[in-house]
């Protein structure tokens, strides 16, 4: 990939390409032709350029890496789709800020509506040691992680690994999880995306929810 200076303003503390500055790469119009073409070096362009854009779109909705990371592969992925459907190459820049809005939205909306997410967090305590809070309070968490411990149990053991490792005390970015799985980095929001939803549906967590 050719070295590039590519033309920056900052938004909202985030440093992200102007749309309107002269690539010295070529013209947007090329590039996209390029990409529709199946040019990989067109491709990495447009992907290099606006990567920088769609982060700090899905950033400015308060949400963490993890979900950042999310919404930067699905953006591209929808790119990809939807590609040959983008007539102007110049509207590209607002359709690639509409989807990565349109993306953290639903990521924010999934994330109020599953309470079972952040149970992954937290370990169940055996050895008869409790978190602070009430007893009550403790109970409950107890009791819920090891429900979310039954679900996982269910699940095939490539999305139990990758979940486990989402949750683990450590934070681990999506490439370490890619190279310990040995997984693309752009599985990992789907195959997350999909343990999750198995997850909710599992038999351990359905009688949970239903009491």
């Amino acid at each position: 990939m050719f070295e590039t200076a590519v033309s920056e303003t900052t938004v909202s503390g985030s440093t992200v390409p102007d749309p309107e500055a002269p690539d010295p790469r070529g013209r947007l119009d090329d590039l996209v032709a390029g990409a529709r073409r199946g040019e990989r070096r067109a491709w990495d362009a447009l992907v290099e350029r606006y990567r920088p854009l769609v982060r700090a779109v899905a950033s400015g909705y308060r949400l963490n890496a993890r979900d950042v990371e999310d919404v930067d592969q699905t953006v591209w992925l929808r790119l990809i789709e939807n590609l040959d459907r983008i007539r102007e190459p110049r509207a590209l820049p607002k359709w690639l800020i509409t989807t990565a809005a349109n993306e953290s939205r639903r990521l924010t909306r999934a994330r109020q509506r599953t309470v079972l997410i952040g149970v992954l967090d937290e370990p169940v305590h055996d050895n008869g040691a409790e978190p602070p809070g009430t007893p009550d309070t403790d109970l409950l968490r107890r009791e819920l992680a090891r429900t979310v411990q039954q679900g996982l149990a269910e699940l095939p053991v490539a999305q139990q690994r990758l979940l486990r490792l989402l949750a683990g005390d450590r934070q681990l970015s999506y490439r370490e999880i890619s190279r310990i799985l040995v997984i693309p980095v752009g599985s990992i929001g789907p195959t997350r995306a999909r343990g999750l939803a198995r997850l909710r549906a599992t038999a351990a967590v359905r009688e949970y929810v239903a009491c």
